[in-house]
């Protein structure tokens, strides 16, 4: 997941011996002008639908970074922290990733910008399209980077 307080991104992947598959991606969109507490939960009654639909085994989600908009920083983080409740409520350990963690896992370099990812993302999955928006490309690379850790964890421990 890639979280924020007016859209956060998600995406539902499975991974199958190493072959990742696409099944759902998009965002949860709150109105602008809603009191933050309601914007928050209907983030948090959102994903709970999410979770109840596809009953994912595992989670990832992108941890946040920020140099300059504080403002913007603690709505994401409060976004954040909605996220991480719902995935504990439900028994799903959140898996984390820095922004350089997630770019360097789909290209090989930590400092791709958006349009790389994408590209990368379509590659990736064979994809017809390349996902957007952002928020949610942002999530397909979050999950493709906790197929890759998962993958790689397996190939240490074996």
């Amino acid at each position: 997941m890639d979280p924020g307080t007016a859209t956060t991104g998600f995406s539902i992947i499975e991974n199958q011996k190493g072959k990742i598959t696409l099944l759902d991606y998009g965002c949860i969109k709150t109105k602008s002008g809603l009191q933050p507490a309601i914007r928050l939960q209907q983030i948090a009654d959102d994903l709970k639908y999410l979770l109840a639909k596809w009953q994912p085994q595992k989670a990832s989600i992108e941890k946040i970074f920020f140099r300059k908009n504080i403002k913007t920083a603690i709505g994401v983080a409060q976004a954040r922290g909605v996220l991480l409740q719902k995935l504990t409520e439900q028994g799903i350990e959140p898996n984390e990733y820095t922004p350089l963690e997630i770019k360097a896992s789909i290209c090989g370099y930590g400092r791709a910008d958006k349009e790389m990812v994408q590209k990368m993302i379509k590659l990736t999955l064979g994809l017809q399209e390349t996902p957007k928006p952002d928020d949610a490309a942002d999530a397909i690379a979050a999950a493709i980077c906790l197929a890759n850790s998962l993958a790689l964890s397996q190939a240490i421990h074996q």
